[in-house]
């Protein structure tokens, strides 16, 4: 399928994703620039039927067009994050500033924080004004100015071109711009979840990769996803595809194909995929995922949705060999750790499931059994189905009002 997509941001920023974007997946790329960010909405109004997705640079663009209701196809906007940040502040000291007295605007002050601690710089005299819809350039340029004024900062840096330029002949500011790599990620998810919605499955499916070394073949493994593999600034493997491929190839997120060959070549391995609607949800959900698999054991997979659930993917689940006629039925503790519940739990279900077997079971029956809120009984149910021991067999009235409940068969 042929795809447009148009950026959107200041023109230097929107040739920058151009020239770095071309072969990220996307036929066409069409430039929408701006010579200031209160004309977000007029250039949005000049994207055509043609252009299937919208790529802002930036946050800002990006808000404001949200906020007045144009975006009205997929659009994702370029972060500025950690990496970005840790890239000026080299430059910084190359160049022989104090980066111990400096004001940021928009990035979010834990990301900020974490940044300078992890490059073992000093905090204290660092101030952040994370974005938020309604502030505007002056906001910001009145922001560093006052930080300088009353606090002793030394360099201003804005993620916004307009207050660069109103803070540029009043203070040193440095003007931050988007990774080459953040622009090829998201784009890459930007394509990725176009597709997925002219399909009809618009999740995007984000993974990260933990090994302990780097590894030749890992593209070769990955090459069942149908994605594209980038390194991350901490080592780490990011590949991007469609919830619809990672379900189809791990069968219901039920194995890993590649999980025994990479435990094999290394000892280790974690793997988290986070399934979200944005680029940014789904890598927030795949940290999420790669941090409980590292607590499960030296090797596993977790599959992070967005609804809380965790499906745990054990090593020895993922290979063939155990997939085979001979297997036995899975443990009450594997299968407990896998879709991540309490071994009770699974065991208290077992047995109400065991009651009437021809019925099936209900989450209004569950909530009972349980003694939890219903919708904690459905996600219950839900996490069931995705490990595959539990299917929706139709529906019952009950005698009561309101949607009839999904009656599930379940096989404990």
């Amino acid at each position: 399928m042929a795809l447009t997509v148009g950026v959107i941001g200041p023109e230097d920023l929107v040739d920058k994703v151009v020239a770095v974007g071309g072969s990220a997946g996307a036929d066409r790329l069409v430039a929408l620039p701006y010579r200031h960010e209160d004309e977000t909405l007029e250039v949005v109004g000049r994207a055509g039927p043609d252009v299937d997705a919208l790529l802002f640079t930036g946050v800002v663009p990006h808000t404001l067009a949200a906020a007045a209701g144009l975006v009205d196809r997929p659009a994702m906007y370029i972060p500025y994050g950690g990496a970005t940040l840790l890239r000026a502040l080299v430059e910084l000291l190359r160049l022989g500033h104090d980066v111990s007295r400096i004001s940021i605007d928009t990035l979010r002050r834990s990301e900020v924080m974490e940044t300078l601690t992890e490059a073992k710089l000093p905090t204290e005299h660092v101030h952040v004004l994370p974005y938020r819809p309604g502030l505007t350039s002056l906001d910001l340029a009145e922001f560093h100015l006052a930080a300088r004024d009353r606090k002793g900062t030394r360099v201003a840096l804005t993620c916004l071109g307009s207050a660069f330029q109103l803070l540029d002949h009043e203070m040193h500011a440095v003007r931050l711009a988007p990774s080459r790599h953040s622009i090829r990620s998201t784009l890459q998810a930007l394509v990725l979840t176009t597709a997925g919605a002219h399909s009809g499955d618009a999740q995007v499916a984000l993974g990260i990769i933990d090994l302990p070394a780097a590894d030749r073949e890992l593209s070769a493994d990955l090459r069942v996803l149908g994605g594209s593999l980038a390194d991350l600034p901490d080592g780490q493997r990011l590949v991007v595809t469609t919830r619809g491929v990672l379900e189809k190839v791990s069968e219901q997120f039920t194995r890993l194909p590649f999980l025994d060959d990479l435990a094999a070549r290394h000892g280790t391995a974690h793997v988290g995929f986070g399934l979200g609607r944005t680029a940014a949800e789904a890598e927030s959900l795949a940290r999420r995922a790669v941090n409980r698999a590292r607590s499960v054991g030296a090797v596993a997979g977790v599959v992070s949705m967005t609804d809380d659930v965790d499906i745990v993917i054990d090593a020895e689940r993922s290979g063939t060999a155990s997939q085979g006629p001979a297997a036995g039925p899975e443990s009450t503790v594997t299968l407990a750790r896998r879709v991540g519940l309490n071994p009770k739990t699974l065991d208290r279900l077992r047995e109400l499931a065991a009651k009437d077997p021809e019925e099936g079971i209900t989450a209004h029956l569950v909530a009972e059994d349980l003694a939890v809120q219903q919708r904690t009984a459905r996600r219950i149910l839900k996490r069931l189905e995705r490990a595959g021991v539990a299917v929706p067999t139709g529906s019952r009235q009950l005698g009561r009002t309101g949607r009839p409940p999904i009656v599930y068969r379940v096989r404990l």
